[in-house]
């Protein structure tokens, strides 16, 4: 009996001082995102964030991750951390349309080469101040990008420009939509978890996603070609967080959020995207898909005015604005030149 007695003493304390550390947290981090919870972006990103946050800070800091959408649909996940209703989110900047002008420069054509390079471009415009303004509502952690966008339809091969005309593409953002609109093709705006029911039901003929985003949404069981146009677009993301939450940290836990936050985060988000495309588009070539790879990608000659005009148009548009559009750009370029 006393054996048995202490046994479940025993017991009890070792599961108190495995549960200790969440009971103890200071912070419970609420974090939403749109991707699948089974997705490997959210495993090796995501989930290893707030590991790392939650070692770090010896259990202080707990994050409770909302994958899916489940907590704010994509279009609101920012102002969803302005407001208070989640603490944490990654979403797409262009989910938010004319909010993130400048940020929104690296989506142009021929800037990422793949996602550990365009994340270091956005990332370094923003530390260098460049885009810091746009991001003023809340506190961001760090930004990054996806590889570069391709096109990707069923049973419809796009070799030129051309061959996209009067097709439904879904576009990400309005960016991606003019160039798609600029390339003869009918952009339809979504995002990306709604992308999968559309296609299924006839909605849109294609989507623009690159290899991750297909495998990540499951879009190869729908699209059977795929048209690789080299530095059509990619996408910019951030990591950001409610600033009322940060500002009330003490100064120990600040620098746990510090600590994980900037380059170095950036860069390790690009290399699993980076992964996640080579995945993506090995499934591909093992399920047989026809896959359309442009020589010269967005300097091809058929290509390359079409993209070109698309890119002069947006600069301007924000010139007009009175956005320093075009320094920003210059910028953009030189990075996307010394990012490699």
């Amino acid at each position: 009996m006393k054996q048995a007695l202490k046994a479940a003493v025993l017991g009890t304390a070792i599961a108190a001082a495995v549960s200790t550390p969440a009971m103890a947290a200071d912070y419970t981090l609420r974090f939403a995102h749109f991707w699948p919870g089974v997705s490997a972006v959210h495993k090796n990103v995501f989930e290893a964030w707030a590991d790392s946050v939650n070692k770090a800070s010896n259990g202080r800091i707990a994050v409770d991750i909302y994958p899916g959408a489940t907590l704010a649909k994509p279009p609101a996940q920012y102002d969803a951390v302005v407001n208070g209703i989640a603490d944490m989110t990654t979403t797409v900047l262009g989910y938010t349309a004319n909010r993130f002008p400048l940020t929104q420069i690296v989506e142009l054509p021929g800037v990422v080469k793949d996602a550990q390079q365009g994340s270091c471009v956005v990332e370094k415009l923003y530390e260098e101040g460049l885009v810091a303004d746009e991001f003023k509502e809340t506190h961001p952690l760090f930004l990054f990008t996806h590889g570069q966008g391709h096109l990707n339809l069923t049973d419809k091969v796009v070799k030129e420009p051309s061959d996209l005309a009067g097709l439904r593409i879904r576009r990400p953002t309005a960016v991606v939509g003019k160039l798609l609109e600029g390339l003869g093709a009918q952009p339809v705006g979504m995002p990306a978890p709604e992308s999968y029911q559309a296609m299924q039901r006839g909605v849109i003929d294609g989507v623009a996603l690159p290899w991750e985003g297909v495998k990540s949404f499951r879009l190869n069981e729908l699209a059977n070609t795929h048209t690789e146009v080299g530095g059509l677009y990619s996408l910019a993301f951030i990591v950001t967080m409610n600033k009322r939450v940060y500002d009330s940290m003490p100064d120990d836990l600040k620098k746990v959020i510090d600590d994980n936050s900037g380059m170095a985060w950036a860069n390790k988000t690009g290399q699993v995207f980076d992964q996640i495309d080579g995945e993506g588009r090995k499934d591909a070539v093992a399920a047989g898909h026809t896959i359309v790879t442009v020589e010269g990608g967005a300097d091809n000659p058929k290509w390359k005015p079409v993209l070109d005009a698309a890119t002069e148009s947006y600069l301007q548009e924000l010139e007009d604005k009175g956005l320093p559009a075009r320094d920003v750009y210059k910028r953009t370029l030189e990075l996307s030149a010394l990012c490699q």
